[in-house]
């Protein structure tokens, strides 16, 4: 199953005006990270900076002055996210900016079953919150130190390591996030699971905790349950 994990910043807040300007984006595959990302930054046009965005993601229009349009490196968003699921924090945020730069390029937008948003997640499994990123980086004890201000890769870098944690923790991926190839996925996975068959089966039964009383004890009242007991199909069984 492949995912990409992604993150935008923006010009402001309303997708109806405001623009895309970075998009970020992990590759996953079997919620093992592969090492391909994509990230650009994107041409507003003539849609300015708006200053509170601006103290958030530090990105100024000078800056965006000869990055290419949207229109110029949707094919190329589209190629690398392919049938991918699409996966942010806050994903209606992200998904109403995306599909509005596609609708203004007449493109059909991105459907929401292939969509998954790691906010609702977490409210799901921490409801007490807080569930932004910083909190959830704090929670699953993830270094964002480096994160001075938002921008749209390392957040999606950050994302990633809080979503492997959240749909079952790091021994998910055991570090393996340099791998590319399927082939070397594969041979990962199986030794994965060989590890983990081999940690799973006790080379010696443990004795039993039951004194010679209390199997007296049980024994007795097996016989007094009679043979239509429950208890006498399972010893039967065994």
């Amino acid at each position: 199953m492949r995912e990409i994990i992604f993150d935008t910043e923006t010009t402001g807040l309303d997708n109806r005006a405001d623009r895309v300007i970075e998009i970020g984006g992990i590759e996953l595959f079997n919620h093992f990270p592969t090492g391909k990302t994509i990230h650009l930054y994107i041409n507003p046009g003539d849609r300015k900076v708006h200053p509170d965005a601006l103290a958030v993601h530090g990105i100024t229009d000078e800056f965006l002055k000869d990055k290419p349009s949207f229109a110029d490196v949707i094919d190329q968003i589209l190629d690398f996210f392919g049938e991918a699921k699409w996966i942010a924090h806050n994903a209606t945020f992200d998904m109403g900016f995306v599909n509005a730069e596609f609708a203004r390029l007449g493109r059909p937008p991105i459907l929401p079953d292939t969509v998954i948003d790691t906010l609702a997640m977490a409210r799901r499994k921490h409801p007490m919150g807080p569930n932004s990123l910083d909190a959830l980086c704090r929670r699953y004890g993830i270094d964002n130190s480096h994160r001075t201000k938002h921008g749209a890769l390392l957040d999606s870098e950050l994302l990633a390591e809080v979503y492997i944690e959240m749909i079952g923790g790091r021994q998910t991926a055991l570090g393996l996030g340099n791998i590319s190839g399927s082939s070397a996925r594969s041979r990962q996975i199986d030794d994965v699971e060989e590890m983990v068959a081999d940690i799973l089966v006790r080379p010696k039964p443990l004795a039993s905790r039951l004194s010679e009383a209390e199997l007296e004890n049980h024994a007795a009242l097996i016989a007094k349950l009679g043979e239509k007991g429950i208890w006498s199909k399972y010893r039967a069984s065994n």
